[in-house]
């Protein structure tokens, strides 16, 4: 788990309402197929993957709360569900370390299929009335298809932005070092033992 230090939650909160007001402003403005690309999953779970699960559920309920109020919805639909998009790609990153180069794609998508189909099913738990459809269930899986094309480089800008403010992670540190064979004791030769 990485430590909160006031320089990474500054960057956090700059993160979060950056990403939700482009996301209101300009990306919900351009249709792609039918469907709009959704940041905010991304942005969680790239935060979920890079800082642990507090930080990510916390950043998921923040995001969805502040997207919520921008966007008018019923206030807490959004938080509920990426609070637990956020949990969920941070335990991930607590419990599997997951170091390959597409992971964030994988993960990616995962947290925008989760997010669509829980954000669809707290609203009919809520009595909303919506029209489900074969619209509806095209309209994710477009959205799914954009945002798994959107998941890597997002999560590249979100670690190079949350990059400074990250403490070093002694777990990262100590697989590397074994890596480069710095710390092992088998690396030695035979004469380093005697």
């Amino acid at each position: 788990m990485t430590a909160l230090t006031p320089q990474l939650l500054a960057r956090l909160a700059a993160l979060g309402m950056l990403g939700v007001i482009v996301q209101t402003a300009a990306i919900s403005q351009l249709p792609i197929a039918g469907a709009n690309a959704d940041l905010s999953p991304l942005l969680v779970m790239a935060v979920g993957l890079l800082c642990g699960s507090l930080a990510g559920g916390v950043f998921g309920f923040g995001v969805g709360l502040f997207a919520d109020v921008v966007s008018l919805q019923t206030l807490g639909v959004s938080s509920l569900v990426l609070l637990g998009v956020g949990y969920g790609a941070g335990r991930l990153r607590e419990a599997r370390d997951p170091e390959g180069t597409l992971v964030p794609l994988a993960v990616g998508a995962a947290a925008t299929l989760a997010f669509g189909i829980g954000f669809a099913l707290v609203q009919f738990l809520l009595g909303v009335d919506a029209p489900v459809s074969w619209a509806l269930i095209r309209q994710l899986l477009a959205t799914l298809v954009l945002n798994t094309l959107l998941a890597l480089p997002l999560y590249a800008l979100v670690r190079r932005w949350l990059h400074a403010a990250m403490p070093d992670d002694p777990r990262r540190r100590r697989r590397r070092a074994y890596t480069t064979g710095g710390l092992s004791p088998l690396s030695r030769g035979p004469e380093a033992h005697r």
